[in-house]
């Protein structure tokens, strides 16, 4: 069987989602090793799938540059992938990640992270985004702020989607400003009509400029629409239109007594 496996994660056509590579039974390689193979294949994120003792597998992600803690995109690829193999059914999984054990459902042709619950941080003020973009016209309520739910990044809510297009990133500035506030990235979004929120997520810092679909960002940006905006179960993200690479992604909240209690995101995947 093959071991390394390319695929769109979360596409929206044929030519959407995000690209991902998948390295199955990946027990016998080194950190350094996994690191020279993701910067070969060149991906935004390479998942390197192993044996777990405290989990059904134990999985790691490294960019073209780093390793990171959690990646959703990867994830979604790796559990469709394993599914698409037969190596597992439909069901019920956990992986091993260095942002903690994360719990999966897998279904018959999506599968659904959990996400680490969320952990609201600082608001931005609006000033510290003014180098970073051009083209800025914010949302006239929402606030820009630090969140995470297993990475932190700052959510930039921008007034609507023509701005959102319009959009033009100064990457030096993202850096500084992730730096200073040692954060992932900016993800900025505007609110839709027909599904919630399209957004655009970037990462100088970890050698992302730009990516098409971010599932650790759409989880997180749906606990932030629930807290600010409207308390709902299900979120609808889409995502990677600028880059002509769409893809959509579904944030799923689970609440008690109105706390969010846990938070899923969801997508297909397709072999490139």
């Amino acid at each position: 069987m093959d071991q390394i496996f390319r695929l769109r994660a979360f596409p929206k056509t044929i030519d959407g989602g995000n690209k991902a590579a998948v390295y199955l039974f990946a027990d016998n390689l080194t950190s350094l090793e996994m690191q020279k193979i993701a910067k070969d294949i060149s991906y935004s994120e390479t998942a390197f799938v192993s044996k777990s003792q405290k989990a059904d597998y134990k999985v790691r992600f490294f960019t073209p540059k780093f390793e990171v803690d959690l990646c959703g995109h990867a994830t979604i690829a790796t559990f469709n992938i394993l599914r698409d193999l037969n190596i597992i059914e439909e069901g019920h999984y956990k992986q091993e990640t260095k942002a903690g054990i994360l719990s999966l459902e897998v279904t018959k042709d999506m599968v659904y992270m959990e996400q680490s619950k969320p952990v609201f941080g600082s608001i931005i003020p609006f000033e510290e985004l003014n180098d970073c973009f051009k083209n800025l016209d914010f949302h006239p309520d929402l606030k820009p702020q630090i969140l995470s739910t297993g990475l932190r990044e700052i959510f930039l809510p921008l007034k609507d989607k023509n701005t959102l297009d319009k959009l033009k990133p100064n990457y030096k500035k993202i850096i500084q400003l992730s730096r200073k506030y040692q954060i992932i990235g900016v993800h900025a979004f505007s609110l839709d009509n027909e599904i919630d929120a399209y957004g655009r997520n970037f990462a100088p810092i970890i050698g992302i400029n730009e990516e098409s679909a971010t599932g650790t960002s759409n989880g997180a940006l749906g606990c932030y629409l629930h807290k600010y905006l409207n308390q709902k179960n299900e979120y609808i993200f889409r995502q990677g239109y600028q880059m002509k690479q769409p893809s959509e992604i579904i944030a799923n909240i689970q609440t008690d007594k109105q706390k969010i209690k846990s938070v899923w995101v969801g997508g297909s995947a397709s072999l490139i």
